[in-house]
């Protein structure tokens, strides 16, 4: 009796170990490649999942976490796992050295992320997925910075991103791996070619002082020459109309005297045109009034005087005449 129930007893045991073993609880976002008898027969997804134990067993495969150490330095560690993880992944590779076409090395830190679609293909499309990763990613980054000048890779990290995500994408596809980004953490080149870089930083930047200095200079003087000159237009603008102005007044004078006169002679010739001749009453009345301009001054001396007295004499008589015509018409 006590046999048989040891022997139940051991069954149960059993049984409740294969039923442990064939049950597998996988995670959100993993995914578990099983075998049978050596091949591939299914993908187990999220949630509880039964397996026959013995005959059926996870795919182990190699997978890279990267970590930072108490000192501060990157460390890399691999280990063995029967779990895809179908979350976007970021490998922080070490720096490497690459030499640009102009034969500069220089230390280059990347970062690579990417994302397993197909679980089956990245087991059985590549062995150890990662370093596979990361040996494509240093070669392809070698080649696409062996292209470039050393100033080119310095101020073309977007294109050599943009280089390395097409053509990683492309390789890696049959492995059943999306590549989504890839970035250039750090770009160090020697010490030697930073002190130069800097020096002629430094110089660069003194020159573009110096060259805006200069043009501000040449702009002031600029502006001062044109304001000089505005303002002497200005100035010559306000004379012209000055003048203009003094001239057209001068003129408008003139004209109202010139009327004034015309229309005096028009009615002293209208009063005397029928008592006598008005030309020998206007040519006596212009010489008395030049006979007195030149009596005015003490300093003006007479050169000389019209040699056909007889002609003023007669039109003076003649004015004579013509006033006593009009006192007797009166």
């Amino acid at each position: 009796m006590e046999a048989f129930l040891i022997v139940v007893l051991l069954i149960a045991l059993l049984v409740i170990a294969i039923i442990a073993k064939g049950l597998l609880i996988v995670k959100q976002a993993e995914v578990v490649v099983i075998e049978r008898l050596g091949r591939f027969d299914r993908l187990l997804h999220s949630g509880v999942n039964i397996i026959w134990p013995f005959l059926e067993k996870p795919r182990p495969v190699v997978w890279r976490y990267t970590y930072v150490d108490l000192d501060r330095t990157k460390k890399i560690l691999e280990k063995s796992v029967n779990r895809i993880d179908l979350r976007e992944s970021v490998y922080d590779f070490p720096q490497q050295s690459v030499i640009t076409r102009d034969n500069v090395s220089i230390e280059i830190d990347a970062l690579l992320y990417f994302q397993v679609t197909d679980p089956k293909q990245a087991v059985y499309e590549i062995d150890n997925l990662p370093n596979a990763i990361e040996k494509l990613t240093q070669t392809t980054l070698r080649n696409v910075v062996g292209e470039l000048d050393l100033d080119e890779t310095l101020t073309s990290r977007d294109t050599i991103n943009s280089k390395l995500k097409a053509i990683l994408d492309e390789a890696t596809d049959k492995w059943g791996v999306k590549i989504n980004r890839v970035e250039l953490q750090d770009i160090a080149p020697p010490e030697d070619i930073k002190t130069a870089m800097e020096k002629q930083m430094r110089a660069e930047r003194d020159k573009r002082a110096a060259i805006l200095v200069a043009e501000g200079e040449k702009r002031a003087k600029v502006l001062n020459a044109e304001g000089e000159r505005d303002a002497r237009i200005a100035e010559a603008e306000g004379v012209k109309r000055f003048q203009v102005l003094e001239a057209e007044g001068e003129a408008q004078a003139r004209i109202n005297v010139a009327s004034a006169e015309a229309e005096a002679l028009r009615l002293i010739v209208d009063a005397i045109r029928e008592k006598g001749d008005p030309v020998n009453y206007l040519v006596a009345v212009r010489y008395l009034e030049t006979l007195k301009t030149l009596g005015d001054s003490p300093n003006e001396k007479i050169v000389f005087l019209p040699f056909e007295a007889t002609g003023v004499l007669s039109s003076l008589g003649g004015i004579k005449e013509m006033l006593k015509s009009v006192e007797t018409g009166k």
